[in-house]
């Protein structure tokens, strides 16, 4: 290797090798910067494209029937949030406006049967529809009290399939289609009935409340009479009594009504039809038993005296069987038990017993209606039976009805003194006061077996109930005290919450 000795030429040789290292630092920045420049264009581009992909493949289990997702509740509930159909998916309480009422009538009939709907409905407050298979002409101008009505479509087209016995089947069972047309914005429960029924709305609303709005239910009651589910079906809501449509299941009939209209042309009526339809779908009848088709004649009085435990919803054929009161025609006697409803329509027919041992006396109280007063101690197996003063819809000779009843005795010890509701009011306290009166004498000796203690002497009755809200489902049978009896002519009933384990009788 060559060595130079001038220091020219060392000064220069150090000058090069300055440049050079600095010409190398620069080179080393800059392949420095491109290298972090780089790896941070790829490291933003992967985050993208994972995100994007991610956002996609979420998109794509929502929308399809990915096996990844179908067990999945999530997903299921955004897929329910996010669909198209109108009806309420929030877990808010289920009031009289989720409700709509489809309501089969005749202008035939209208004059006699307005009185009923007229008991229950609530202008601008209920929402639904009467439908009629002409327009009214007589009735307008039509008042705007009325359910607004609607003149049912043509269904000339069905004729070929129209083998029924029920002339109006076909009309009838469309309502339910005819009214989801009308109104489907903001439903959750579609109620179907007859313009003879009259309902109990609030205790309906919180009836209908217990249910998922959002599934399939058909809800309602068979016949009270054998032959009558015979002759049609057990598993059928009977439309005189009413019966509720949940959204999914109202909108999936009015889908497919005109198939199932076409599949079934024999069926007796329309309720038939549409039961046949439901069954279709797979589901089934649900039953509520304070529905009530009444297939009965006569004298009601001994079957709502004991009713069943659970609110009281509906009243039908109330055109054929005796006023519910005495001394009172059919329009009186519905106003007379609205009057107790618009008070306490929780309480309204349900029997509480109680018992005034002193005396060997029994009272059964189904509130807003009667209370009954036996001279013996009857347990609540044997008065939560309803007394027959009632006969079937048809006389056969096959155990009649669907329940157990009592047979009216003239015996003084099975015999009730029978007390009709006049009045009722708020005091003070947080209570109600209702009053019920004798309306007629029981015309038979006092009960020697028990005493000889009669109660001829009693003409009225006043019961003291709490004025909070009765929430029947699970809970027991309210219990009560008789507070005053003496040798006055006017009984005192206060009812109370039954201790703990208490046992009645």
């Amino acid at each position: 290797m060559l060595s130079f000795s001038y220091p020219w030429f060392q000064s220069a040789q150090l000058f090069f090798k300055r440049i050079s290292f600095r010409i190398a630092a620069k080179f080393s920045n800059i392949g420095q910067e491109a290298t972090f420049f780089r790896d941070n264009l790829v490291g933003k581009l992967c985050k993208s494209l994972a995100i994007s992909g991610l956002i996609l493949y979420v998109f794509y289990i929502l929308l399809s029937n990915h096996p990844c997702c179908q067990s999945s509740n999530f997903f299921t509930n955004l897929t329910h949030n996010w669909g198209s159909h109108p009806m309420i998916t929030t877990d808010s309480p289920t009031n009289l406006s989720d409700l709509v009422f489809g309501i089969a009538a005749s202008v035939n009939t209208w004059r006699t049967k307005r009185i009923y709907i007229d008991a229950w409905w609530r202008p601008n407050i209920t929402r639904g529809y009467l439908f009629l298979e002409r327009t009214p002409t007589n009735f307008l101008p039509w008042p705007s009290s009325f359910p607004p009505f609607r003149v049912s479509e043509n269904i000339s087209r069905y004729q070929p399939y129209n083998k029924h016995r029920m002339p109006h089947a076909i009309r009838m069972v469309r309502v339910i289609a005819e009214t989801y047309r009308e109104e489907n914005k903001r439903v959750r429960w579609y109620v179907m009935a007859d313009d003879d029924t009259v309902f109990f709305i609030d205790n309906l609303v919180e009836v209908l409340a217990r249910y998922d709005h959002r599934k399939y239910f058909y809800i309602g009651i068979n016949s009270e009479c054998v032959t009558s589910n015979i002759d049609h079906s057990f598993e059928m809501a009977f439309g005189g009594a009413g019966y509720a449509l949940s959204y999914p299941l109202a909108e999936a009939l009015a889908r497919n009504l005109d198939v199932c209209i076409k599949r079934y042309p024999t069926l007796y009526g329309s309720d038939h039809i549409l039961q046949s339809c439901v069954a279709d779908l797979g589901v089934s009848l649900t039953q509520e038993k304070g529905f009530h088709q009444i297939d009965l004649h006569g004298d009601l009085s001994g079957l709502l005296s004991a009713h069943p435990q659970s609110p009281f919803l509906s009243l039908h054929h109330l055109d054929v069987t005796d006023p519910l009161f005495p001394s009172m025609n059919r329009n009186e006697s519905v106003v007379r038990l609205m009057e107790a409803a618009k008070l306490d329509q929780s309480r309204l027919l349900q029997q509480t017993i109680c018992y005034h041992k002193p005396y060997n006396w029994s009272f059964s109280i189904s509130w807003g209606y009667t209370i009954q007063i036996y001279e013996s101690i009857y347990p609540p197996s044997v008065l939560e039976r309803p007394l027959q003063t009632f006969v079937p819809w048809k006389r056969i000779r096959m155990p009649p009805y669907m329940f157990n009843t009592r047979f009216p005795s003239k015996n003084p010890c099975e015999a009730p003194h029978v007390f009709f509701f006049e009045s009722a009011e708020k005091i003070k306290g947080e209570q109600i006061v209702s009053t019920y009166v004798r309306k007629f004498p029981r015309l038979l000796p006092a009960c020697s077996s028990s005493g000889n203690q009669s109660a001829d002497h009693i003409s009225k009755v006043r019961v003291f109930s709490p004025l909070t809200r009765l929430h029947g489902t699970g809970n027991r049978r309210e219990c009560c005290d008789i507070v005053r009896v003496a040798k006055l002519n006017v009984s005192e009933v206060k009812y109370r919450v039954c201790m703990k384990d208490e046992i009645m009788g």
